[in-house]
C-alpha cells in the first residue's frame, strides 16, 4: 500500500515538473534565440518582445532592444499594457524559459499569440545575440 502512495506521490511531482517546463501541455509555440531574432528582424511591425524576468535582471542583466518589462508575477494584473498587441506575435523571455512558460500560458489564456523562446535569454546571449543595458 504505501509504494502505491509513493509511486503516485513520484508521478505528481514529475508530471509538476513536466508541466511547469512546458513539456506537457503547452499550447503555445517554443522558438530558439535565432528564431526569435529572425522574427525580429523581418517581421517588425506584426510582433512584440516581452520580458517576463525581474526589473533588476532586466537592468542589470541586460535585455533584448524594444522589449516590454512586465515581470511574470505582474502579468496577470498587468495584462491591458499588452493589448494594444494582442493581433501581434508575443515574443516572451525570461533568464532561462522556467518564467516564460508560466507568462506564455497566461498570455495564451487571455487571447495572445505567445512565442517562448526556449533557454531564455541565457541562450540568446550565449549564441552570440547582442542585447541592451
Amino acid at each position: 500500500m504505501i509504494n502505491y502512495i509513493l509511486y503516485g506521490v513520484v508521478g505528481l511531482v514529475v508530471f509538476f515538473i513536466l508541466y511547469q517546463k512546458g513539456i506537457i501541455f503547452a499550447d503555445f509555440e517554443f522558438i530558439d534565440p535565432k528564431v526569435a531574432v529572425e522574427i525580429i528582424e523581418n517581421e517588425e511591425n506584426n510582433m512584440t518582445i516581452l520580458d517576463v524576468r525581474t526589473k533588476e535582471e532586466y537592468k542589470n542583466e541586460g535585455h533584448i532592444k524594444n522589449a516590454i518589462l512586465i515581470p511574470v508575477q505582474e502579468l496577470k494584473l498587468e495584462i491591458q499594457k499588452l493589448e494594444k498587441f494582442k493581433s501581434r506575435k508575443i515574443i516572451v523571455y525570461c533568464a532561462s524559459g522556467n518564467r516564460s512558460v508560466a507568462a506564455s500560458r497566461i498570455l495564451k489564456e487571455n487571447g495572445f499569440t505567445p512565442y517562448n523562446v526556449n533557454g531564455g535569454i541565457t541562450r540568446y546571449k550565449k549564441e552570440g545575440f547582442k542585447v541592451q543595458k
